[in-house]
């Protein structure tokens, strides 16, 4: 499967003044394929040492002379190794911490090496251990699960894809395309982005066969935490991940994830989860400029999960009627829709950044929220998400007459367009503002189309 994350790690490759790379990501978003890939594609001979698995060969690292360490490689593994023809892959480097110091010296002293090290819980192993990181030594890549648009190129539409990753919005878009669209986002609202699901889809259309996998995947995430030795329990794990999908689209509450339990092991557990990116906070901004994390209230936030696949599994959607699942998933009160809206936002923004999101909430008096808020340029763009075809925008109406702001974005199930607004708010404010309306499945090119509507 073609991954857009693959051009971004050529051209570290290809950098003059090349970091050692540390690739972040929730475990088996594909993180290890990715490298392998990138090692096939440049010709270069890859020497993968897999921490979790052999945690005996961290001691190969014992020196801080690059020269001495791959000797130790060398003759551990029988093989040559030829820096400027060969690739350094220290896979589940969470499980030998201490590594990460190491890095620095092939910076300083082997920079014709490129190395790559990679892991699924570094937040959570390097919480745990008092290792430093080399600071300015190394570079962050980030990688998600596959987007939509990988979706779509990998499920065999590469068409369908080069005409959504080129539309214009001074084009037309077909009802029969849109339809077509529309079908695969049902799809990859039960399917969801995770690799080894995609390829199984892929195979043959199977969905009791993806969603076993789903199941194993969401187990893996349960274990991992007993397998580095935290005393979590994994009945409030599972509870954790279930109640982050039934709160799709609303404040989060601890105390709805187990009334029975105290809020701080709750808070605490669900702090790991975030750590190991098996969830994601939206943070809330106050959202009166930038930076989007100024004023923010910190008891105000919302909550994702690594993949709206998994989410369905929970809901239980893979196990009911394909239509009454479509149903589902096209009036579900803009949950799904915004799990499917927030993996594409964090999609667009990785692997070069840390992917954030923030959304609006009034945190005092009337009721009112905006579901995501975006920086574009010197902008606050608010987003709005819809599952369908409609809904209300008093929220929108509000929010832009109290920001002063004139331009906005709504994602639903319509096709796109762009509309001067002049309403007026529940209040009787009057406000005037450009809107912008994408189908759902376009959020991955959101921040194209703003340039084209502005």
């Amino acid at each position: 499967m073609k991954r857009f994350a693959a051009k971004e790690l050529d051209n570290w490759l290809k950098n003059h003044n090349r970091k050692p790379m540390v690739l972040r990501g929730a475990r088996q978003v594909g993180k290890t394929w990715l490298v392998r890939d990138l090692a096939k594609r440049q010709g270069l001979k890859l020497i993968e040492l897999n921490f979790e698995r052999l945690p005996n060969l961290a001691d190969l690292f014992s020196e801080n002379n690059p020269e001495e360490i791959l000797k130790n490689i060398e003759a551990e593994l029988a093989t040559t190794i030829k820096p400027d023809s060969s690739l350094l892959f220290l896979d589940e480097i969470q499980a030998a911490p201490e590594l990460f110091s190491k890095l620095r010296w092939f910076k300083e002293d082997m920079q014709k090496l490129p190395v790559i090290a990679a892991g699924s819980l570094l937040d959570f192993a390097l919480n745990k251990y008092p290792y430093t990181m080399p600071v300015g030594r190394i570079t962050f890549f980030y990688l998600e699960q596959l987007s939509f648009f990988e979706f779509v190129l990998g499920t065999g539409n590469e068409a369908l894809y080069k005409k959504l990753s080129t539309f214009s919005l001074e084009t037309i878009m077909p009802e029969s395309l849109h339809k077509k669209c529309l079908g695969l986002y049902h799809d990859y609202c039960l399917i969801g982005g995770m690799p080894e699901v995609v390829q199984e889809w892929m195979n043959g259309k199977n969905l009791k066969s993806c969603t076993k996998i789903q199941q194993d995947l969401l187990a893996t995430y349960r274990d991992d935490f007993h397998k580095y030795g935290e005393k979590i329990d994994a009945g409030l794990l599972n509870k954790i991940m279930l109640s982050v999908a039934e709160q799709l689209g609303s404040k989060f509450v601890y105390s709805r994830i187990d009334p029975a339990r105290k809020i701080a092991p709750v808070k605490n557990a669900f702090t790991k989860l975030s750590q190991a990116k098996v969830c994601t906070k939206i943070l809330h901004t106050a959202g009166n400029g930038l930076p989007l994390g100024a004023e923010s209230n910190k008891k105000f936030f919302k909550a994702l999960m690594v993949d709206i696949g998994l989410i369905s599994v929970q809901l239980g959607l893979s196990s009911i009627k394909h239509s009454e699942s479509k149903k589902i998933i096209f009036s579900n009160k803009g949950g799904l829709a915004e799990q499917f809206a927030g993996q594409q936002l964090r999609a667009a923004q990785a692997p070069l950044t840390d992917p954030q999101l923030f959304y609006w909430q009034r945190t005092g008096g009337r009721l009112g929220e905006i579901d995501y808020v975006i920086q574009h340029g010197n902008r606050v763009v608010p987003v709005e998400i819809k599952s369908g075809a409609s809904g209300s925008m008093k929220s929108l109406h509000q929010f832009m007459a109290e920001k002063r702001l004139d331009f906005a974005v709504r994602c639903n199930t319509n096709l796109p367009s762009v509309e001067n607004l002049k309403v007026k708010t529940t209040l009787g404010q009057p406000v005037a503002y450009r809107l912008l309306s994408i189908p759902l499945y376009m959020t991955e090119r959101l921040g194209e189309l703003i340039e084209q509507a502005l």
